[in-house]
């Protein structure tokens, strides 16, 4: 069937004809029909280099050999039980392992899931109702989450904003909004508030904003004073800027954090860890009690998704992996640096090497405040150009593989070249 005809079909099916909030834009929408290591292909057979990936799971690329071999022999052998089976014990001892703030792991089955247990988790631990999270910072799709992630006119802190139709409006007084990279303020804002809180949460990395010198460590110290729960959500980051995640690569060690994406490579599973008083709370022996957190889901610590998680974790462990990723993407960030310059293009290059973007603003990208700056137009454009010309990337990142190689990003570098020049030739 062609492509036409598929997208026809979506249309008359899907909300907007689309999945979830991800567009290709105007009359640039495909079909997948195949995808292997960093390529995608339509239903038409047109081939695209992927910097989407999933929305960032496929670390290692599309259908790579360990994962779907794994994923094969484990098939066999029974897809989902919701009881314990051994590779998603296995699965949990490499988290604590890997991870530094990890002695006992919850599965769950999407990031949203790992957020929303991590922050109900924190207050069943803390005895108190509000969370403080930082505006522009990303948290899943739940209700506490969707506060202030991206409010075009944001309000003084700490006051919340909902981001989605259908959160209650009593939700907006739970959540407390504090400046990313903003030590100060969120200091304040803590001892503040601190008798009410039952957690911090923040993406170390947020969106593709770098923590400013001292921030984190900052941030562990003061709610440490204040014995709030520190939750690191890491379900972009971890496994991904270092094999023990953002709190390994930064060097600052939360009291909890979620994990998903590259843990489950490209299967639905995610996770929460934590320290063990915390993740006590989730012990059934406490059902009855006021301190029981219950939390159970249908696919749980499905051992399909856990033998893809253990292959992909089994590839990053390979020697110079991450040093590759790194190496990858500070060629494809320099290189698109470069490229904005040569355009005149007023923009910054935003982010660490295996995920980051393009920002259209001559301000210091700091914080989400100063992304409202940027030009919007710009990078609906950019993005726009660079699938016509066969990249595909998320609205606001472009993730980076160990599938990714040195003819790939020659062929991505020429890419951002002619969809900058087509950018400027259409703003100017």
């Amino acid at each position: 069937m062609s492509q036409k005809d598929l997208l026809e079909r979506a249309d008359r099916v899907l909300p907007g004809g689309v999945l979830g909030g991800h567009r290709s834009g105007p009359g640039l929408e495909f079909v997948v029909k195949d995808a292997r290591g960093p390529y995608l292909w339509d239903s038409d057979g047109k081939r695209y280099l992927d910097y989407l990936l999933g929305s960032g799971p496929m670390l290692l690329g599309h259908a790579h050999p360990a994962v779907v071999e794994a994923v094969q022999r484990q098939a066999g052998h029974g897809t989902t039980f919701m009881l314990l089976n051994e590779p998603i014990i296995e699965l949990a001892e490499e988290i604590v392992r890997a991870v530094p703030c990890a002695d006992q792991v919850r599965f769950m089955s999407s990031g949203s899931e790992a957020t929303f247990f991590a922050l109900r988790v924190a207050r069943a631990f803390r005895r108190r109702d509000k969370i403080m999270k930082f505006e522009g910072g990303f948290h899943g799709t739940h209700d506490y989450a969707l506060m202030s992630t991206t409010p075009r006119s944001p309000k003084a802190f700490p006051a919340a904003m909902a981001d989605s139709a259908g959160i209650p409006h009593a939700i907006t007084e739970e959540v407390l909004i504090a400046p990313y990279n903003d030590l100060a303020t969120t200091e304040a804002l803590i001892a503040q508030h601190h008798n009410d809180l039952a957690a911090v949460i923040v993406e170390p990395y947020q969106r593709v904003i770098v923590p400013a010198p001292g921030f984190l460590k900052g941030l562990r110290e003061v709610t440490r004073r204040y014995e709030v729960p520190l939750v690191f959500d890491e379900i972009v980051t971890g496994f991904r800027l270092a094999y023990g995640g953002a709190q390994a690569y930064y060097d600052v060690v939360p009291d909890v954090a979620a994990f998903g994406k590259v843990l489950a490579g490209g299967f639905p599973l995610s996770a929460v860890a934590g320290r063990a008083d915390i993740m006590k709370h989730f012990d059934a022996a406490l059902e009855g009690s006021p301190d029981y957190v219950w939390q159970a889901g249908t696919l749980n610590g499905n051992p399909v998704a856990a033998v893809a998680g253990l292959a992909t974790l089994g590839e990053l462990r390979k020697p110079g992996a991450y040093e590759r990723i790194f190496a990858t993407g500070k060629r494809l960030k320099d290189g698109l640096a470069a490229a904005a310059k040569k355009h005149g293009m007023p923009a910054q290059v935003s982010g660490e090497p295996p995920v980051f973007d393009i920002i259209f603003t001559d301000s210091p990208v700091v914080d989400y405040r100063a992304t409202l700056t940027a030009d919007r137009r710009r990078i609906a454009l950019f993005n726009e150009e660079c699938l016509r010309r066969g990249v595909v990337k998320a609205g606001n990142k472009i993730y980076v593989s160990l599938a990714h190689s040195e003819q790939d990003v020659e062929e991505t570098l020429a890419v951002f070249d002619a969809a900058l020049a087509a950018v400027a030739a259409r703003t100017a």
